[in-house]
C-alpha cells in the first residue's frame, strides 16, 4: 500500500510540468494533494485524466485561486468528509478526511503564518482545533495525517535554523510547540522515527536558487497514531521530482 502526498502549488500549473507522468511512475494507491488553487469543478476537470483509475475528491476555498486540497483513491473509502467541523476554519478547503477499513486518512494543508507572521495567532488557534479533531478521530480507529503542515519541527528539518528562528513563518516557537503537541497527543512523525538523523527536505523557496543549493525545509509529513507505527514499512521523500516548490512524499504500509 502506497500513499503519496504532494503540495503541488497549483494543480493547473503543475499539470504543465510532467505531473501526470510523475504520478504514473509513483503509482500510489492513494494520492493526497495540497494547495490546488482551484475550485472543485476545476480540480476535477484538471484531474480527469486519472478518473479511470481513481475516485477523485476535492475541497476548495471560498476564495478563488487559493489553498485547496484533493484526494485520489484507487478504491472507494467508506466515507469522505471535508473540513474539521468549525466554520471559522472550513472556508479555506484545507482538510479532506477519508475513512477506510483500518484507519482514517486526513489530508491537510495547514495555514501559513504569513509574511511578517501576521497569521501566527490564527495558526496557533488552528493547531489547537486541528489537534482536537484528529484526537477525536483517533478514539474511533488509527489516524494517518499527511500533507503540508507548514512547520519545520527541529533544527535538522531546515537548512538555516538560527537565522529563521522566530523570524520566519514555519519556524517559530509557537508553531514548533503546536507540532510538538500533536506528537504528545499520540502521533508519530514517521520519517523522523525511521530516520532520526537523516537530513532531507521537502520544500525549497523559488528564490535565491534554493533548490539547486538544497537550502530547504522539511515541512511535509506523514504522522500516524502510535498504535499504527508497526504498520509503517517506509517513508520516501522524492526530492528528485520537480514541478512544484515542494516534492512528493510517500508512505509505504505493510500488507
Amino acid at each position: 500500500m502506497k500513499i503519496t502526498s504532494w503540495n503541488v502549488n497549483g494543480i493547473r500549473a503543475v499539470l504543465k510540468k510532467e505531473f501526470a507522468e510523475n504520478i504514473r511512475q509513483l503509482n500510489p494507491d492513494i494520492l493526497c494533494l495540497q494547495e490546488t488553487k482551484a475550485q472543485e469543478h476545476e480540480v476535477k476537470k484538471a484531474l480527469q485524466i486519472f478518473e479511470q483509475n481513481y475516485q477523485i475528491y476535492a475541497n476548495s476555498a471560498e476564495k478563488k485561486g487559493y489553498s485547496g486540497t484533493a484526494l485520489l483513491s484507487k478504491f472507494a473509502p467508506k466515507k469522505v468528509f471535508y473540513g474539521i467541523g468549525m466554520n471559522e476554519h472550513d472556508n479555506e478547503g484545507r482538510v479532506i478526511t477519508a475513512e477506510y477499513k483500518h484507519y482514517f486518512l486526513v489530508n491537510v494543508y495547514t495555514p501559513n503564518a504569513g509574511q511578517g507572521l501576521k497569521r501566527l495567532d490564527y495558526k496557533q488557534q488552528w493547531n489547537k482545533d486541528f489537534k482536537n479533531f484528529v484526537v477525536n478521530l483517533d478514539k474511533q480507529k488509527p489516524v494517518i495525517i499527511c500533507g503540508d503542515l507548514n512547520v519545520a519541527h527541529q533544527s535538522i528539518d531546515l537548512k538555516n535554523p538560527k537565522s529563521n528562528y522566530n523570524k520566519t513563518a514555519g519556524y517559530t516557537e509557537i508553531e514548533i510547540e503546536g507540532f510538538s503537541q500533536l506528537l504528545q497527543a499520540g502521533f508519530i512523525d514517521t520519517f523522523r522515527y525511521l530516520y532520526p538523523e537523516k537530513i532531507a527536505y521537502t520544500y525549497w523557496s523559488y528564490r535565491f536558487n534554493a533548490r539547486a543549493r538544497n537550502a530547504g525545509w522539511r515541512i511535509d509529513y506523514f504522522l500516524v497514531s502510535k498504535r499504527f507505527i508497526d504498520q509503517v514499512k517506509d517513508v520516501i521523500i522524492h526530492d528528485q521530482i520537480l514541478g512544484s516548490d515542494h516534492c512528493p512524499i510517500s508512505l509505504l504500509l505493510k500488507d
